[in-house]
């Protein structure tokens, strides 16, 4: 992958990608102890499911509201208050150890289980950077976008295991020390808001792009389109849920005694390999197309996921997970382009509000259901069984329906090879 195309990117792209690092650093360092600590809180598997997926839930009504009015209320502002509730829900989960009041507190602030995007910030950016850049290096900025999301993600998990154990040995109580990481997670927040004050208006829609037809979810000419790949998007992100960052690091502590310095080394590296994999897309998609590439690379990556729990030891789990990392997010940016290519201008944000809140609400049933079943030892295998067998069933309907509906610019397969 060329560096060439980061070159387009001008002040208001390179502060977008710095909030992107910021945020995604403090999603990493948050999520490797918080399963672990809201089970140092005394919380059984039933009551983390459902923090979890409460914490999800809240995120995806909050997002839906803010990035379909996104382009008419001004994304600078929209990013700004995401960035404050992010701020909240870091306080809130320092302030009170009351299950009630942290289900409140998950339920209206913004906190990432997986490690993963979460709350508005992601459609919004991507709007923003499409609004910057020439459309032929779309696909290219948005995989080095992903590379640079998934290297901080990387280095917050390493960040979180290596100080949660550092406090560790010299004599601080577990909990106190993964409630450091959730104070360092809710300053995030305040920085990431001080970040979004200096993107200019240059961001904004245009007034002469915005369209009178838009609908209650911001869109006119896309809404079928976009609906239709909401609810694949949909499916795919419940699949992902079963296995997210937390309840993965979970599974490694319980399955295999794993310390919390092991746990953020595993998903450094797992973060790592995910951001090269996404990097390699931009190439990949410009020889075969976005569709081809979004299925073609994601159907193995589910394989190596149900092999996971089938290791014997911990060295061999960690490799086959590592294996599915290093091939896993190749249809991200991908996915992001398309999305963003068959859509209006003035649809952008709704559109990748949309279809990311699609994602969010597939994920956030997901922890109520899994988290229950790490914890049994006869049922541990079935989150990634069942992950990776819905991972695979969405990557065939997708390529069934949209492999004759390629992206403006691209030409279907049979044409190119007729």
């Amino acid at each position: 992958m060329r560096v060439e195309s980061l070159a387009t990117l001008d002040q208001d792209g390179a502060l977008l990608f710095t909030t992107r690092i910021v945020r995604m650093f403090g999603y990493g360092f948050l999520a490797v102890i918080l399963a672990l600590y809201l089970d140092a809180l005394g919380f059984d598997g039933a009551q983390i499911g459902l923090l979890l997926s409460l914490t999800l839930i809240g995120d995806t009504i909050i997002s839906l509201w803010l990035t379909t009015r996104a382009d008419r209320l001004g994304r600078r502002r929209v990013l700004s208050v995401g960035a404050l509730l992010m701020l909240a829900a870091g306080l809130g989960f320092v302030a009170t150890r009351e299950f009630g009041l942290l289900v409140l507190t998950a339920t209206v602030g913004v906190i990432s289980p997986s490690g993963n995007e979460v709350g508005p910030f992601l459609a919004i950016e991507q709007a923003s950077l499409a609004q910057t850049i020439p459309e032929r290096q779309r696909t290219a900025v948005f995989a080095w976008y992903n590379l640079a999301g998934s290297v901080a993600t990387a280095v917050g998990s390493l960040a979180a295991g290596l100080l949660a154990s550092a406090l560790q040995s010299r004599g601080v109580p577990a909990i106190d020390s993964y409630r450091t990481i959730v104070v360092g997670y809710a300053a995030l927040g305040a920085a990431l808001a001080l970040g979004f004050s200096r993107v200019s208006d240059r961001v904004e829609v245009p007034a002469e792009a915005r369209s009178p037809l838009a609908g209650r979810f911001g869109l006119h000419r896309s809404r079928d389109v976009v609906f239709r790949l909401s609810a694949l998007f949909s499916l795919d992100a419940f699949a992902g849920g079963l296995v997210t960052q937390s309840l993965l690091a979970y599974w490694f502590h319980l399955r295999f005694g794993a310390d919390p310095a092991l746990l953020g080394a595993i998903f450094f590296g797992a973060n790592i390999l995910a951001a090269v994999s996404a990097l390699s897309a931009a190439r990949l998609a410009a020889r075969i197309g976005l569709i081809n590439t979004m299925v073609f690379t994601h159907l193995p990556s589910n394989v190596l996921l149900i092999l996971v729990p089938f290791m014997p030891t911990l060295p061999l789990a960690i490799l086959v997970l590592l294996a599915r990392f290093s091939i896993s997010q190749m249809d991200v940016p991908t996915r992001q382009s398309y999305t963003i290519s068959v859509v209006d201008p003035d649809e952008r944000s709704a559109a990748a509000g949309v279809t990311g809140i699609a994602r969010t609400t597939g994920a956030a049933v997901s922890p109520i259901v899994a988290a229950p079943m790490v914890t049994m030892p006869e049922l541990a295998s079935l989150p990634f069984i069942l992950g990776g067998g819905l991972k695979i069933v969405y990557d065939l309907i997708l390529y069934r329906l949209f492999r004759s509906a390629p992206a403006p610019g691209e030409r279907p397969r049979d044409e190119k090879s007729a």
